[in-house]
C-alpha cells in the first residue's frame, strides 16, 4: 500500500477560487474584506511569510495591507497602532506577525488585538469561544488540517486522533477541533512515556513537534492518516517534515506532503477568516 497524499496546495486553490467569487459578492454589497498585517524587524522568514499573506490577499480581492516597522519600535507604539485599527471600520482583521522582538511581549499585543478582529485566532477569548463550542475565529493551521480531512471525505466522528505536540499555535487547538468534530483525542509530547505504543492505536495521527523525520513507520498503525505539520530545513536547503515521508508513505492511507501539505491551507484559512470577519461585521449572512 502507498498512501493517497492529501495536497494542500490543491484544496488550498480550490478553496481560493471560492473565495474570490465570495468577495465580489460582498463588494458588490459594498464591503471589501480588509486585512491589515504588521511586521516588527526585519526577520527574512517572517517577512516571507507576511509577503505571501498579502500575495494571497491579492488573490481573492480581499483589501491586504502590509506595515513594515523597525526592529526598534516600542511595545507602546506598537500598541497605538492596534488600537487605530481595532476603530478602523474599514479593517476586518488584524495580524501581527510573530515572533516579535524581545523587548515586545507577544501576549500583551495578542490580547490587545480585538477578539473581532483576530482572525488568526489566538486571542484568549477566541480560544475559550473555540473550547466551548461558540462561533470564534480558529487558529488558522488547526482549522485547515480539520477542513483538510472534512474535503478528501475522510471521517472524523468516533475516530481516534493522536496529537503529536502541545504547543498553543497548532498541537492543543488542532485536539480541540477534533475533539469538537467528536472524535477521541490524545495528546502526546516530549513527556510521554510509551508514546510509540499510543501513536500505533491512531486512526488520524497528527504530527506537530518541529523534529525532522520524528515519525517513522513504526509510530503509525496500518492505514493511518497522517498529518504532517512539521518544516524544517535540510542541509541542500530543501523543506522537509517531522515525519520520515518515505517509510510512513508505504503505512499511512493518507499522508500530507511536506512542502505543499498543511502550509497552503494555513494563509487560506487566515483568508477566509477575513472574509468571516467582514460578513459579520456588516451582519450579512454567512457559513462559519
Amino acid at each position: 500500500m502507498v498512501a493517497e497524499l492529501i495536497k494542500g496546495n490543491e484544496i488550498a486553490q480550490a478553496k481560493r477560487d471560492e473565495m474570490k467569487d465570495e468577495v465580489a459578492r460582498l463588494k458588490e454589497e459594498g464591503v471589501i474584506p480588509g486585512l491589515v498585517v504588521i511586521l516588527v524587524g526585519n526577520d527574512p522568514a517572517s517577512l516571507s511569510y507576511v509577503r505571501g499573506k498579502t500575495k494571497a490577499c491579492k488573490q481573492v480581492g480581499i483589501n491586504g495591507k502590509l506595515i513594515e516597522l523597525p526592529e526598534e519600535t516600542s511595545e507602546e507604539k506598537l500598541l497605538e497602532l492596534i488600537d487605530h485599527y481595532n476603530q478602523d471600520e474599514t479593517c476586518h482583521g488584524i495580524l501581527v506577525q510573530l515572533p516579535l522582538p524581545d523587548h515586545i511581549s507577544d501576549t500583551a499585543i495578542i490580547e490587545a488585538i480585538s477578539p473581532e478582529k483576530d482572525v488568526d485566532g489566538f486571542h484568549p477569548i477566541n480560544i475559550g469561544r473555540m473550547m466551548t463550542g461558540q462561533r470564534a475565529f480558529l487558529p488558522c493551521t488547526p482549522f485547515g488540517i480539520i477542513e483538510m480531512v472534512k474535503m478528501k471525505g475522510i471521517p472524523i466522528e468516533g475516530k481516534h486522533v493522536v496529537v503529536i505536540g502541545r504547543s498553543n499555535i497548532v498541537g492543543k487547538p488542532v485536539g480541540q477541533l477534533f475533539l469538537n468534530e467528536n472524535a477521541t483525542v490524545t495528546y502526546c509530547h516530549s513527556r510521554t512515556a510509551n508514546m510509540k505504543e499510543i501513536t500505533k492505536q491512531a486512526d488520524i495521527l497528527v504530527v506537530a513537534v518541529g523534529k525532522m523525520h520524528f515519525v517513522g513507520k513504526e509510530f503509525v498503525k496500518p492505514g493511518a492518516v497522517v498529518i504532517d505539520v512539521g518544516i524544517n530545513r535540510k542541509d541542500d536547503g530543501k523543506l522537509t517534515g517531522d515525519v520520515n515521508f518515505e517509510e510512513v508513505e508505504q503505512v499511512a492511507s493518507y499522508l500530507t506532503p511536506v512542502p505543499k501539505g498543511v502550509g497552503p491551507m494555513t494563509i487560506t484559512m487566515l483568508l477566509q477568516n477575513t472574509i468571516q470577519s467582514a460578513k459579520w461585521s456588516h451582519q450579512t449572512e454567512g457559513v462559519h
